[in-house]
């Protein structure tokens, strides 16, 4: 009988590319989304070098057993949904473009499980064949959900706005509530649903908030906004990762789903 310890599933955290003082580039990705990995989701968080010049998405998926799309400052290449690059789209990483598309379209198919927030939220959307708008508080109706300019994280974090789910729907059913209050820190979002993206949420200006993919074997639950803030403190926050946490430890034990993970 082996006496050693069975080891955590490992969640790949999609990195981000930027420089340090306009010289060092770097991957990298928030402490606080190693956090609610390891501490809320029972999971060993390895950060991603997201280009495939040194990584591809097979390895990756014989690698991790779950993948965290996080948040950042680069946007989807508008080229990825069949539109032009304009100024209002902000920079890109075309890097991450390239390994979390296909990632998620194969882990789609495959039923490995991953968890979108923010950028990744919508990464999912423009995989599965969706849009984006580039500046959503420029449409009619719509609130400003970008980040506050200034202020402390406990402010630029700060609950902001109600999001509405599905009465029974997915996320309803996940956090005990028809109805919960979320930060919001993006520019841009949905334009237009991809291919089996199921709208579960929306923000009271009607904004997507909270998406899964239909009929999807394995979990792929996204929001656009940002949980991994005091994930274990937070009551949206720490079922969202705790589920994503139970499909991770399945995928690592070879319980292979056989429908939505939430559902």
């Amino acid at each position: 009988m082996s006496c050693l310890p069975s080891r955590r599933p490992v969640v790949g955290i999609i990195g981000n590319a930027h420089s340090i003082n306009d010289r060092y580039e770097v991957h990298a990705a928030g402490q606080m989304n190693s956090a609610a990995v390891a501490d809320v989701a029972g999971c060993l968080p390895l950060i991603v070098p997201s280009d495939p010049r040194f990584v591809s998405v097979a390895e990756l998926m014989e690698l991790c057993d779950g993948f965290l799309l996080t948040g950042g400052r680069p946007n989807v290449h508008p080229s990825e949904y069949g539109e032009d690059e304009t100024p209002a789209h902000g920079a890109f990483d075309r890097g991450r473009d390239a390994i979390t598309l296909p990632l998620v379209r194969a882990c789609v198919e495959r039923g490995q499980p991953f968890l979108g927030i923010c950028r990744g939220f919508q990464e999912v959307n423009v995989a599965m064949g969706g849009a984006l708008h580039p500046e959503i508080r420029e449409l009619p109706g719509r609130m400003n959900h970008r980040m506050p300019p200034d202020g402390t994280a406990e402010e630029v974090f700060a609950l902001r706005h109600r999001v509405s789910f599905t009465p029974g729907g997915v996320f309803a059913r996940l956090m005990g509530a028809d109805a919960v209050m979320t930060n919001t820190l993006h520019g841009q979002g949905i334009s237009r649903a991809g291919a089996r993206i199921v709208i579960d949420g929306s923000a009271e200006d009607g904004t997507p908030e909270a998406i899964y993919v239909k009929d999807a074997p394995g979990f792929t639950l996204s929001v656009q906004w940002h949980p991994e803030w005091r994930a274990g403190e937070d009551p949206v926050s720490r079922p969202l990762f705790e589920a994503f946490g139970r499909a991770a430890a399945d995928w690592a034990a070879g319980r292979r789903p056989a429908m939505q993970a939430a559902e």
